[in-house]
């Protein structure tokens, strides 16, 4: 398993559209901010076929550490899910399975 940087990907949409790395670039990172500036207004994004992200809110629990058996106090806090969409687990392929056999 590899990790793929932005600056990778940014690389790769480059050559294969023939486009400037600057523009590329610019225009991925202008995506990437729209995306966290709708999430921080709580909208829902969805792109057909891909995924669907949405801010989800984790409610405020009490847990245990597990070294010292204290019980600490952990906050509501705000996460992002994403949903695959219909592309991407076709592609993906079904590894939950695949792997147990």
């Amino acid at each position: 398993m590899a990790t793929i940087t932005k600056k990778e990907l940014i690389d790769r949409i480059a050559e294969q559209t023939q486009a400037k790395r600057v523009v590329v670039k610019r225009v991925v990172q202008s995506f990437l901010d729209e995306i966290i500036d709708e999430l921080s207004q709580n909208n829902r994004l969805e792109f057909r076929d891909f995924g669907v992200f949405e801010v989800r809110t984790r409610e405020a629990r009490i847990a245990q550490n597990p070294k010292t058996l204290e019980r600490v106090n952990v906050p509501a806090k705000r996460t992002v899910k994403f949903k695959m969409g219909r592309l991407m687990k076709e592609k993906l392929g079904d590894t939950a399975n695949s792997a147990a056999e």
